[in-house]
């Protein structure tokens, strides 16, 4: 009899992702601290011209590419002379499920099909789930979906709420917990209980199949205007979107495209608080994860984390909640584009960007996502009413996370801010190593924090000897 205690399962955590997974992350590892990154994405054993294909066959990819117009001409008014970048945005919503992560999981479902396995296992509260069960369903394979939903008096988030329901729409099972350690054990023990796959956000088949879009946004561009785009930008969460486009870029050629994380400032919340579960109005694309998975990425559900943001991340911003409330409202109203907020976080940062940026610049805003019940404004900003928080017209440099959502009164208040790219680097070198010194490690760790960080090997050595 296996001991299903929260200690006996935890304690076979290891074993467990290695049968749910079918990767042995071992033969990976290298010196003291490194691993082979890109012999691990190359493990995937999919090409890009796969990867298109097997995306083709249950509705994933091809999505378009718009440009802004109306917002475009705001972005104008309120810049300087010479400034104001144009905005395109590549609309995901145009999916099966509705947003980005059906790349993900289309490569995921895949491929636990052509292994064998008979369903497919995600723990997750966002989009995600929807695409695993979207695409469990046209590959014929079970699906179960585990969602963080509720605080301990059970009141459930409407936007988490809302994907639950998309879940089953589509004919997966969904188990709903509250906050805190419960959901990995949980996770764990579904995995060994039914020997179905892990379709983790976090594999390198989940990461791997974001590169399509880069590869689109490249591609796309260079067809409309003859070029790269100067900057795309990314909500940034767990790390695998940004790293994805990346990646997918740089396979299309390019090279120079400035890759820009942005995520909604939620500083001083604790995402795995009961106390502070239900005082954001954000479930993912915030700093509660941004921050924590930039600086140390391996905290994911599998031993090696494919998403890995600080060796392709060339700035970081931040916006308020409001603002991405406000640019929500205004991309359906000036664009007649009715989409979540997750991509619309993106968006928030670009209108700030662009106002600084040359007229003849393009930035790409890499994704939308779906909108419904649950994750319009109204429901979220009369949740946040409803918890305590005390919503407003005015600045958002007055914007207090968990205590105040301030709504801007004016388009020129779209102010990103910029997170300290060097301080998060730093922050990332002293998690991996530890309590070791710069003397412990081999040249092999040392050239791999440094591909960990996009710094030199001087550079790396300077952050280690402080």
């Amino acid at each position: 009899m296996k001991d299903f205690s929260y200690q006996g399962v935890m304690g076979r955590k290891n074993d467990i992702m290695k049968d749910a997974v079918g990767i042995d992350y071992d033969i990976f590892e290298k010196g003291k601290i490194a691993f082979d990154y890109e012999e691990m994405m190359n493990n995937v054993a999919y090409s890009m011209d796969e990867m298109q294909r097997i995306q083709r066959e249950t509705k994933v990819g091809d999505t378009p590419l718009f440009e802004l117009h109306n917002i475009n001409k705001l972005i104008k008014k309120y810049s300087p002379q010479g400034k104001g970048a144009r905005i395109f945005i590549k609309d995901e919503a145009a999916n099966a499920s509705g947003s980005f992560k059906a790349r993900r999981a289309a490569i995921s479902v895949y491929h636990a099909k052509k292994l064998g396995y008979k369903g497919v296992i995600a723990a997750t509260s966002g989009n995600y789930g929807a695409a695993v069960a979207s695409q469990a369903a046209m590959r014929g394979l079970k699906c179960i979906i585990v969602q963080e939903v509720y605080d301990s008096s059970k009141k459930g988030q409407p936007e988490i709420i809302e994907k639950a329901r998309k879940c089953e729409a589509f004919g997966a099972e969904v188990i709903q917990l509250t906050v805190g350690p419960e959901l990995f054990y949980t996770f764990l023990k579904l995995l060994e209980e039914t020997g179905f796959f892990n379709a983790s956000l976090y594999t390198p088949f989940g990461i791997a199949g974001v590169e399509t879009l880069g590869y689109e946004i490249a591609k796309q561009m260079q067809k409309r205007e003859g070029r790269y785009p100067d900057a795309v930008i990314a909500t940034h969460a767990g790390g695998g979107n940004l790293t994805g486009t990346a990646r997918g870029l740089i396979k299309a050629g390019a090279k120079d495209c400035r890759i820009i994380g942005a995520s909604v400032d939620l500083k001083g919340l604790h995402m795995a608080s009961d106390k502070d579960f239900n005082r954001k109005s954000f479930t993912t694309g915030h700093t509660g994860f941004g921050i924590p998975f930039a600086t140390q990425p391996d905290r994911a559900d599998v031993p090696r984390n494919a998403a890995r943001v600080l060796r392709y991340m060339d700035e970081y911003l931040t916006v308020t909640q409001g603002e991405v409330f406000y640019v929500t409202e205004m991309l359906a109203q000036l664009e007649g584009l009715e989409r979540g907020p997750a991509g619309n976080v993106s968006l928030a940062a670009a209108i700030s960007l662009a106002k600084e940026m040359d007229e003849d610049k393009i930035i790409v805003v890499q994704e939308t996502e779906y909108t419904g019940a649950g994750k319009h404004p109204m429901p979220q900003l009369t949740f946040a009413r409803n918890n305590g928080i005390h919503i407003y017209r005015g600045d958002p440099e007055e914007n207090v996370p968990g205590k105040t959502i301030v709504l801007p009164t004016s388009f020129d208040q779209i102010n990103a801010k910029r997170l300290d790219l060097e301080k998060l680097k730093a922050k990332y070198v002293k998690n991996i190593i530890g309590d070791m010194k710069l003397s412990d490690l081999d040249e092999v760790d040392i050239q791999y924090i440094a591909d960990e960080i996009k710094e030199s090997v001087d550079r790396v050595k300077e952050l280690l000897s402080k």
